[in-house]
């Protein structure tokens, strides 16, 4: 199994600190993650953000790629929609050769609503502006000349240089959540970034003739390790909460999703540990211990090839995600790369 960590640059008001700061602190740890055996780093997009949540991913990509060797650094994932596809085939191509060829490039169609707001993009144009994104794409990454002509793009004999390192060209991923949205995951013959269960991927998959066995399944699970459980949850309930609001606040306002008050509105942060209603997400906290067992419970239910942790909880100390991530490399991480 390919295990690997997920960085998102975040600062909220509450824990605020000098963006530079928080910035070469990431970075750092994305070395780090190397250095410690970590197979993947995973980068994230949003725009607009009150915590300035990571808007720049490929340059992210890019800086990661000048400071290492060895990690293959992937994005979980790119908002296409609210990009220019020739734009981002010409940065994710540079980012491949800069790396050597360790670039993945995962991508969804986004949304919140602010965001489509903000690039005056329409809303109702994602799925279509995503499908042509994808096949502009591949088709600059693999064709010279490239030539294209639909709804949003209208491109004649392209030529890029340099190519991506990789042949034909680098792992194209999709995250997916909504029956439509995983359907066109398999159609495309795409990789799956996921939050939970995947069969509708693999049916998906076996749908339109193709092999899931071919194709991967990276799954996005948060967690944190500290010597006690009670512990693990002082130090991340809080920021846990900011997580699981913020995004219930861009979900509940997109109004896409159905279900229970408590996935818009968490209970309070002190109640996070023990409550048993439904939320967005819940982390796996507490000991080596507990978190192993937690993981390998999740991963014989769900299918996965690439395990996503989220260790960098927005605003929690450098030096307590340091110990979270020493932690898991030293007593966890060569038993879950042995995995099948």
């Amino acid at each position: 199994m390919n295990v690997g960590l997920m960085f998102s640059f975040r600062n909220p008001p509450k824990w605020k600190r000098p963006w530079a700061d928080v910035y070469e602190s990431q970075l750092e740890h994305a070395k780090l993650a190397e250095d410690l055996g970590y197979n993947t780093v995973w980068l994230t997009e949003h725009h607009f953000a009150e915590d300035g949540y990571s808007p720049s991913l490929l340059t992210l990509a890019g800086a990661v790629a000048a400071q290492t060797r060895r990690v293959r650094i992937g994005t979980f994932l790119l908002l296409l929609p609210l990009h220019n596809a020739v734009r981002v085939a010409e940065d994710a191509a540079t980012v491949d050769v800069i790396s050597r060829g360790r670039f993945d490039l995962g991508i969804g169609k986004g949304y919140a609503r602010h965001e489509f707001l903000g690039y005056g993009i329409p809303h109702k144009e994602r799925a279509s502006r995503f499908e042509e994104g994808i096949e502009v794409i591949r088709g600059i990454w693999s064709e010279d000349p490239f030539s294209f002509h639909g709804k949003h793009y209208n491109l004649q004999d392209i030529r890029l240089t340099p190519k991506p390192v990789q042949h034909p060209y680098p792992p194209l991923w999709v995250g997916a959540l909504g029956p439509k949205a995983v359907d066109r995951a398999a159609r495309l013959g795409c990789h799956y970034l996921g939050v939970g269960d995947a069969s509708a991927y693999d049916e998906a998959l076996r749908r339109h003739g193709r092999n899931p066995s071919d194709f991967n399944v990276a799954q996005l699970v948060w967690v944190h390790l500290a010597p006690s459980k009670e512990q693990a949850w002082d130090e991340v309930q809080d920021h846990v909460h900011w997580m699981l609001t913020v995004y219930g606040q861009w979900l509940s306002d997109a109004g896409e999703l159905q279900g229970p008050p408590t996935l818009f509105k968490p209970p309070p942060a002190s109640e996070l540990r023990r409550t048993t209603d439904p939320l967005l997400f819940t982390p796996i906290v507490g000991n080596a211990k507990d978190v192993a067992e937690g993981l390998d419970q999740f991963t014989r239910n769900v299918r996965t090839t690439h395990l996503v942790l989220g260790m960098h909880f927005p605003g929690i100390d450098p030096k307590i995600v340091r110990r979270s991530m020493e932690t898991f490399a030293r007593e966890l991480l060569p038993s879950f790369k042995e995995k099948r």
